[in-house]
């Protein structure tokens, strides 16, 4: 536990699981503040299954509106406003950016900017309060039966570009042909286009240069993660968070500025982070 209550751990799934998560993370924050929390998009969608008290979230209209339980948080291309109501305690798989469309057996597309409701598919898992492994556990044996009973596949060329993406490598050269079927599997594998996931993880780097040993400042940082100047980055922070840097880092509390300090590249994630290896995976 932190200083103000909140726990926060990353968790890192068995080998059987690794080419579809990333990672298993829980939170718990007894006594949350009441506020508007901003999520930016992060280039990967999750499912989220809540055992506290589950989060408003601000609709386009402006309300907020109690989310269920469980749900699936498909690729987010604009922020995503969140208040707690009570104590909160969930534990959520971040699957790789391409990694949930067989689990999902829908074409990412149809999920982004959108969180869909899970409840009944996660009928039967019962991740216990209190025991952030034992809440892990639970989730990657049920995701281990589904992957059994399933046929999970991941799309080479589809892979190789968020490869590229992630090491901030240009994309591969490709005939026109090939590029229009690579966009069309993107929306149906990742659901954002691979340009636009580029810019995604971008933004996410800048966070990986403003927290820990030699933090950076938000230009600096800027810089480091691929930006070409300050207004640059303030497009996308006014894209992706709906705000300046500098409001950000003065409101952010809770689960947005837990998952802000992490970093989101393929190897291991944080500090906090735990190798997760069951018998019987």
């Amino acid at each position: 536990m932190s200083a103000d209550g909140d726990r926060y751990e990353e968790f890192e799934p068995p080998a059987s699981l690794r080419p579809f998560v990333r990672t298993i993370w829980t939170y718990a924050a007894p006594a949350p503040e009441p506020v508007v929390q901003r999520i930016a998009p992060d280039g990967c969608p999750e499912l989220i299954v809540d055992i506290g008290a589950p989060y408003e979230e601000q609709g386009a209209d402006g309300v907020f509106r109690l989310q269920p339980r469980a749900l699936f948080a498909g690729q987010m291309t604009r922020p995503l406003a969140l208040r707690p109501v009570g104590a909160v305690e969930l534990v959520a798989v971040r699957f790789e950016p391409d990694g949930a469309r067989d689990w999902l057996g829908l074409p990412l597309a149809k999920a982004t900017d959108r969180r869909l409701d899970m409840v009944e598919r996660v009928a039967g898992v019962d991740p216990p309060a209190g025991d952030p492994r034992a809440q892990v556990e639970v989730m990657v044996r049920w995701l281990g039966a589904q992957r059994q009973a399933g046929d999970w596949r991941i799309d080479p060329a589809v892979r190789a570009e968020i490869e590229a993406a992630h090491g901030d490598r240009p994309p591969l050269a490709r005939s026109p042909a090939e590029h229009r079927a690579l966009q069309r599997r993107f929306r149906d594998r990742v659901g954002v286009p691979p340009r636009l996931l580029r810019s995604i993880l971008r933004f996410r780097r800048v966070f990986d240069h403003t927290a820990g040993p030699g933090a950076l400042g938000w230009l600096e940082a800027g810089l480091e993660a691929g930006f070409f100047d300050q207004p640059q980055m303030a497009r996308d922070f006014r894209r992706f968070l709906g705000c300046t840097a500098t409001e950000w880092a003065r409101d952010q509390v809770g689960l947005a500025r837990n998952l802000a300090s992490q970093s989101y590249k393929p190897g291991p994630l944080s500090p906090t982070r735990v190798r997760f290896e069951p018998e019987g995976t």
